[in-house]
């Protein structure tokens, strides 16, 4: 079995044929999925499919992007969003300094308010970072050693950086832009995270994976992302489901498996 630890079923492209897209991705064997949120008006979709299915699980958050859009989205707001059962993790959360769609300190008071809903509530944070490597890690560590626990989403930042999110306690998931041919120094870190802490995800409908580049990406494709990861590692494509899967339910303890 294989979790896709990070994908947007309620965005175009998924959310017209979205019983088709699951049923895709469990004949792919795919026994999980987690739905991440970007914007506060997206929460109740999102929660929405998590309840309508056992093998689904929702976040609460704002994408740095979207920071400008929400400045009343503060901590109290996230932490009443996170008391549903099937919300497991608070983001996606962070900055991206590479597109800048968002004030930089708007970005930053937003991504202080997800660390401390998550210290708050116990739940992991899911953090998307670009160009914003050393900011990322600062304010990482204002939360102080073990109060905060999480995973960096679709890992595409430095080897120093991997090394120092890992000695945070972070996890690191890996999206198909492992495998584009362009991606040498990403495959490289990939090589390296510990088989501990290491999570796939297609970020679906965005990034499809060597051989399905060009098409819409479906969580189904997070198995194309595992092959190849598994072949860069050395490791059995099953050893390599099993780890990930387990390791999901190490970081997002409040999910349970699906019956």
């Amino acid at each position: 079995m294989l979790i896709d630890s990070h994908c947007h079923l309620n965005y175009p492209g998924l959310r017209e044929d979205v019983s088709g897209v699951l049923g895709r991705a469990r004949e792919a064997g795919i026994g999980g999925f987690l739905g991440i949120s970007t914007k506060r008006h997206e929460w109740d979709e999102v929660i929405g499919l998590a309840d309508a299915h056992a093998d689904i699980w929702a976040t609460i958050g704002i994408h740095p992007h979207e920071a400008d859009h929400h400045p009343d989205t503060d901590t109290a707001m996230l932490v009443d969003a996170a008391a549903p059962p099937r919300v497991i993790g608070i983001g996606e959360t962070g900055l991206d300094y590479y597109y800048d769609k968002s004030d930089r300190e708007r970005q930053r008071a937003s991504f202080r308010a997800h660390i401390t809903a998550a210290r708050t509530t116990g739940l992991p944070i899911i953090v998307h970072t670009r160009d914003a490597e050393a900011d990322t890690l600062d304010l990482l560590r204002e939360a102080g050693e073990g109060t905060l626990h999480g995973v960096i989403h679709c890992f595409t930042a430095s080897q120093a950086f991997a090394e120092a999110a890992l000695e945070l306690g972070f996890y690191i998931s890996i999206s198909g832009i492992v495998t584009f041919k362009n991606a040498r120094d990403l495959q490289a870190s990939a090589a390296t995270i510990p088989a501990n802490r290491l999570l796939v995800e297609t970020d679906a409908p965005f990034l499809a994976p060597v051989p399905m580049r060009g098409k819409t990406c479906e969580p189904a494709f997070v198995a194309h992302t595992a092959r190849f990861l598994a072949g860069l590692r050395n490791d059995e494509e099953k050893a390599l489901h099993a780890t990930t899967t387990e390791n999901f339910f190490t970081l997002f303890r409040k999910a349970q498996p699906a019956a």
